[in-house]
């Protein structure tokens, strides 16, 4: 159980991570931090969050084995 869990809150919380502060800088950067920037951020998060979360729980496992195998040769080669 704990296996199964850890497989789908860590993508949770990866992706709410990384979308909440790419969306801030990135609103921020095109749009700037005037008047309305929040409406403007929470409807890019509201986008981006759940579309980051797919991609985490699709490929993620996947990632971490590419992850470990570069790591491995990086290692090798040293």
């Amino acid at each position: 159980m704990r296996l199964k869990m850890k497989r789908f809150v860590f993508p949770v919380f990866m992706s709410l991570y990384m979308s909440l502060f790419m969306t801030v800088l990135i609103t921020a950067i095109n749009t700037g931090v005037s008047s309305g920037f929040f409406q403007r951020w929470i409807v890019s998060f509201a986008i981006a969050w759940p579309i980051a979360l797919i991609l985490v729980l699709l490929g993620g496992q996947q990632i971490q084995l590419l992850s470990q195998r570069v790591s491995q040769r990086l290692a090798k080669s040293e």
